[in-house]
């Protein structure tokens, strides 16, 4: 293997697929990984029917059992083989993507990468329930966040502080300790509130549960949901579209701004 240099045009080029649905890539990713010699991909998460878009002779490599060693080789290299690497991460690769210790990695070896955004579940998960997460008057907050469990989170972001705010809130990877979740979230936003579970959505496979805070941990175990769902909480899942009661300024008829005297 010849060593790195600059030689290579293309920079590796992190991308985010979106929460499931194949349309949901941005035309950017797209276009990436149509031009894509290698395509690392998360396969327990990324749908195979993104994979179809990439070359017939581009080389496709799921990297569900490797470890960061073996990924970061692959990409080193194919890039110094003048080759263009795609690494295909579900959601938006800046959220739980795990994306910095291979920056690292790259930037050790001296290789250029570039980053293309993607929809992550939570925006997903709102499309799907119709819902906004930042009412006026009601919240202008809205908080990505996960219950501690293997990966610890630091003490000032524990999911008890945070939920104290009474944010609008979406919850990744706690499906496993949903019980220790409602019981947080009672305490914070009441056991009569509603909040809604999201499992693997905008794909075909897509269900949504609402329910009482209550009620959350029974659902979920009823449901036999253990993985790839987040939790949807706030005041905003109390509003109905008959309920609403301030709107914004934006289209306010007697409110001016620079467009509208």
């Amino acid at each position: 293997m010849k060593e790195s240099t600059q030689e290579n045009p293309k920079p590796v080029t992190f991308v985010g697929a979106g929460p499931g649905d194949p349309d949901l890539i941005t035309i950017k990713g797209h276009r990436a990984l149509m031009d894509a010699d290698l395509v690392i991909y998360a396969g327990s998460l990324v749908p195979e029917a993104l994979l179809i878009h990439a070359k017939k002779e581009a080389r496709k490599i799921n990297s569900a059992s490797m470890h960061l060693d073996q990924i970061i080789s692959e990409m080193e290299k194919a890039y110094c083989n003048n080759e263009y690497v795609v690494r295909l991460h579900t959601g938006d690769p800046s959220l739980y993507g795990a994306i910095f210790e291979q920056i690292t990695e790259l930037g050790k070896r001296s290789i250029p990468f570039k980053i293309i955004p993607g929809v992550t579940a939570a925006f997903g998960a709102a499309a799907s329930m119709g819902i906004e997460f930042t009412l006026p008057e009601v919240s202008q907050t809205l908080i990505l966040t996960r219950m501690e469990g293997r990966t610890p989170v630091p003490e000032k972001e524990k999911l008890s502080s945070l939920a104290s705010h009474q944010a609008s809130m979406a919850i990744y990877l706690s499906m496993s300790m949903i019980h220790d979740v409602a019981v947080i979230l009672s305490k914070a936003y009441g056991n009569k509130s509603k909040c809604a579970v999201v499992y693997r959505a905008t794909q075909p496979e897509e269900k949504i549960i609402y329910t009482e805070i209550e009620n959350l941990a029974q659902r979920v175990r009823q449901e036999k949901i253990k993985n790839q769902a987040l939790i949807i909480v706030g005041k905003v899942m109390n509003i109905s579209q008959h309920e609403l009661k301030h709107k914004s300024k934006l289209y306010d008829k007697d409110f001016s701004h620079e467009y509208r005297q």
